[in-house]
């Protein structure tokens, strides 16, 4: 992902699912230790439902 793209995943996130940012952060870390998608470890940790994991994919999709 360009990093513009991640920025607007970020915004995405923020504005659309209303994540707060020290979510987003704690889930950054993760994918740093231990790398994989970070939708799916924000799932994984309980910082999002699966039906904003859904929405997540689908905004994925478009992008």
């Amino acid at each position: 992902m360009s990093p513009l793209t991640y920025e607007r995943f970020l915004r995405f996130l923020q504005d659309e699912l209303a994540i707060p940012d020290d979510a987003i952060a704690t889930a950054e870390r993760h994918v740093r230790l231990n790398p994989g998608p970070l939708p799916m470890i924000l799932w994984q940790y309980g910082l999002v439902t699966l039906d904003q994991l859904d929405r997540i994919y689908d905004w994925l999709e478009r992008a």
